[in-house]
């Protein structure tokens, strides 16, 4: 028998694999995975399509595509005024999550450290730890989970090289304020700490906020690489499309990691996206989009058991079930999904330890008859 030691030996199957799959067991309503279940604008798929046809089916250019790179330079601009080189600073990914990999692996050397701020997205820890660098946890506030700057402060050592921070916020639907960021700006602006900024649910913000990109900040601008995904933007998770904006410096060491990762990426959904975003300007039309989605969703829940959580942004909402049992969260999911038919994720997955707040995330990026469906059920409770 091949005897192989693991570079990851503490991952296993992750809890989105097993309540997705409970959930098709059961025959439960999925609001667990956090992917939409209705069409993208037939627009874009024409626009994809065209492309094929008109022979854009070689390799692309490495860092992506230039008209591409140039509609999402402008849009930046647009929304953030910050100006990024499309040529030197802008580079079309294969996903957030291979974006987010590259990065690590293109700056992480061994032994240095990188502030992630639990509850997190689950591939930030393994990515750290693929590239020999230490996983350094700070909690988010409990309840609220706005971040602690006293704890951030904290930890930062000599051995820190980076900081991922993600706003609008995947678990908890928190977003960071203006204030927050210019003091993190502060706290950052005598080190050489990178900022990682996960900005995936960028365009996914409500009740009149603004998303606070880190590309509005001078000091975290200069230091930041800014992870956007077209998958979230455009309801096409499954094409697997994103980017990276950083300064010049950063995208050349990113680029050489990424030429050996996947090199490049679709051709064709390339074009076709830039196609799209030149005459359509559909990322603005999403936060009243979704919330609406919200506002359904949580005008259904608001007479039940469940303690709503504020939801600011994503299309996630989190809800407090200690007045419906004394479940732990995983047994929760897992009771919700088989007893009452609607599959749910434990904040608790998002945590390296653990952490147990009686708390669960539902995703409301469904249609409405999929969202009534499920608040039909959960409304029994």
């Amino acid at each position: 028998m091949m005897i192989l030691q693991s570079k990851l030996p503490n991952v296993g199957t992750t809890i989105f694999t097993v309540m997705s799959a409970l959930a098709v067991e059961k025959n439960a309503v999925n609001l667990g995975q956090g992917f939409p279940d209705f069409d993208c604008d037939p627009r874009l798929v024409e626009a994809v399509t065209r492309a094929m046809q008109q022979g854009k089916n070689q390799y692309p250019p490495m860092p992506g595509v230039p008209v591409l790179r140039e509609a999402v330079a402008a849009k930046i601009a647009a929304l953030y005024q910050h100006h990024c080189s499309a040529a030197t600073e802008i580079t079309i990914t294969a996903g957030a999550t291979q974006a987010i990999l590259t990065i690590i692996l293109a700056v992480v050397h061994s032994g240095d450290e990188v502030i992630v701020l639990e509850p997190c997205y689950d591939s930030y820890v393994p990515n750290i730890e693929l590239a020999g660098g230490v996983p350094v946890r700070v909690p988010l506030t409990p309840g609220t989970f706005r971040p602690d700057f006293a704890k951030i402060a904290a930890a930062l050592t000599p051995k820190t090289r980076a900081i991922i921070v993600n706003s609008p916020h995947n678990p908890s639907g928190t977003v960071w304020s203006a204030a927050e960021m210019r003091q993190l700006e502060a706290l950052l602006a005598h080190t050489n700490v990178l900022l990682i900024s996960d900005e995936v649910y960028e365009h996914m913000v409500f009740d009149g906020q603004k998303h606070q990109s880190a590309a509005m900040f001078p000091g975290l601008a200069e230091r930041a690489f800014v992870v956007s995904s077209f998958g979230k933007t455009y309801h096409v998770t499954g094409w697997k499309v994103g980017y990276v904006a950083a300064p010049a410096a950063l995208t050349q060491e990113f680029r050489k990691v990424h030429q050996f990762n996947v090199f490049t990426v679709n051709t064709p959904v390339q074009f076709g996206l830039a196609e799209y975003m030149a005459h359509q300007d559909a990322y603005l039309k999403l936060p009243e989009f979704y919330q609406e989605k919200r506002d359904f969703f949580r005008d259904g829940l608001k007479d039940s058991k469940f303690r709503l959580l504020p939801c600011e942004g994503t299309y996630f909402q989190c809800v407090d079930t200690s007045g419906i049992n004394d479940l732990k969260e995983a047994d929760f999911c897992q009771w919700l999904t088989a007893e009452i038919g609607v599959a749910a994720i434990p904040l608790s997955a998002f945590y390296g330890a653990g952490f147990d707040q009686q708390v669960v995330r539902f995703c409301f990026a469904k249609t409405t008859a999929t969202l009534q469906l499920a608040l039909d059920k959960l409304q029994r409770l």
